[in-house]
């Protein structure tokens, strides 16, 4: 059921709201907010979309004279966290962003989303769902309250630690996950020491982006609470799993999950639409990792050895290849893309996914063959030989991956596009030109 305006003014004044937090998502993924007081006269404004933000001072967004953006809240995002002090409670809303004209915004995540899901409607699907799975680390803090990679644990994967702070903070989050409307469905203890998982139930994709961008916020806010630092980063320590974020799809019509397909001659149980939008995606993964993995330091998590999918492979329960079709079946059939990281936008990362499968359905895309040998024990020859290649090893080469995929370029606009690859083009540069410690410890003595 849709909230309204005046189911927002009501809760306002049950709730005791005193300040409203106008959120919204810049190209890097960094979830951002206008915070105003939830007086009568602001309360109007936000509701009849009139309030306004500076835009030439986000990431990627527009020229200083082209400043003037507003923000158009989407009133079914309508959040009153579980936190708050003695000046009252503190309430959300998820943004769109539009132009001083009134016309959305190119370089909007969000929005970029919906256009690819004006696409999808266009060939004749009703949603497109998806289950995220975001990993996170827990770390201490020193008396300064900065974080240390100091880890609270000792825990492995679905380990019980009852007396331990990470376990009682993940409860927690659990417990405010719940009581803001999220229904978790798992939480636990993942291999790396200091690593966990919470799991919530899949949603129509805007809806779970828009999840995904809160459920990190609530995660940092109750870690910080228990004097831990949460960290979304792919790779915070050498020589353990680093942190993924599987992401669940499947595309539905007015009758049903598309993926669904009892009577598939390949027993697979997979429909046509399916096969095709998992070829998609097969053909375009080494291009959309740029996107999925948009950071130096996920190529850091994409390695042999650490259970992070590293081929461009598909299979039923084989856990090694890039994309995987978990058991559940009927209204539960969906695809898993292993490789997405948690420091992903998710609104663009989903966007070049669904254009990827979508390309797949409209252009009868095949899927190769399952895999459903251990590829890590493969040899190079024997994953040649099976058509299996490797994903992109650096920023660099993603980077490069991206400028050559016409349909990947496409569903991030030309907007986003071009800002993103010059702040990772940037970054990459910088990144490049910085000597290590690693360099100093091998090579200053040697040479």
């Amino acid at each position: 059921m849709s909230i309204t305006a005046a189911d927002i003014r009501r809760e306002i004044q049950e709730k005791n709201v005193t300040f409203l937090r106008l959120m919204f998502t810049d190209i890097l993924g960094t979830l951002k907010n206008v915070e105003i007081p939830a007086t009568q006269e602001q309360v109007d404004k936000v509701l009849s979309n009139k309030a306004m933000f500076d835009g030439s001072s986000i990431e990627g967004f527009v020229r200083i004279n082209e400043s003037d953006m507003y923000l158009y809240p989407d009133l079914d995002t309508w959040t009153v966290f579980p936190w708050g002090d003695e000046n009252g409670a503190v309430a959300g809303l998820i943004c769109d962003i539009y132009t001083a004209e009134g016309k959305p915004f190119a370089g909007d995540p969000r929005g970029n989303l919906k256009k690819a899901l004006r696409h999808m409607e266009s060939v004749g699907y009703k949603s497109f769902n998806l289950g995220p799975e975001p990993e996170f680390f827990l770390f201490k803090m020193d008396e300064q309250g900065n974080p240390t990679l100091e880890v609270n644990d000792k825990g492995g994967y679905f380990d019980l630690a009852p007396t331990d702070l990470a376990d009682n903070t993940r409860r927690e989050i659990v417990n405010v996950l719940t009581q803001m409307g999220f229904e978790v469905e798992a939480s636990h203890h993942e291999c790396a020491v200091g690593q966990h998982e919470i799991d919530f139930k899949y949603a129509d994709v805007l809806k779970a982006c828009d999840k995904i961008q809160i459920f990190k916020l609530v995660v940092k806010t109750i870690a910080r609470k228990h004097g831990l630092y949460a960290t979304f980063m792919a790779k915070p320590k050498y020589g353990i799993a680093g942190s993924g974020m599987h992401c669940n799809m499947s595309l539905f019509t007015e009758e049903g999950n598309a993926f669904y397909h009892p009577e598939d001659p390949r027993g697979m149980q997979l429909s046509e639409d399916a096969y095709y939008f998992l070829g998609g995606l097969m053909k375009h993964a080494y291009s959309y990792t740029a996107i999925t993995n948009p950071t130096v330091n996920s190529y850091k998590r994409l390695v042999p050895g650490f259970e992070a999918p590293v081929y461009v492979a598909w299979a039923g329960r084989n856990r090694s290849p890039l994309i995987r079709v978990p058991a559940s079946r009927g209204m539960g059939t969906r695809l898993e893309l292993r490789s997405v990281d948690p420091m992903a936008n998710p609104y663009l990362a989903l966007a070049v996914l669904l254009e990827s499968g979508l390309d797949g359905i409209e252009n009868k895309i095949e899927a190769p063959a399952p895999v459903e040998t251990n590829i890590y024990a493969m040899t190079a020859e024997e994953r040649v030989e099976a058509g299996i290649i490797d994903l992109p090893s650096t920023l660099h080469n993603a980077l490069k991956a991206l400028q050559s995929d016409p349909v990947v370029r496409a569903a991030l606009g030309e907007h986003i596009y071009t800002n993103f690859l010059e702040a990772k083009r940037i970054e990459w540069a910088s990144y490049a030109t910085f000597v290590s410690q690693w360099e100093i410890d091998n090579y200053l003595d040697l040479y």
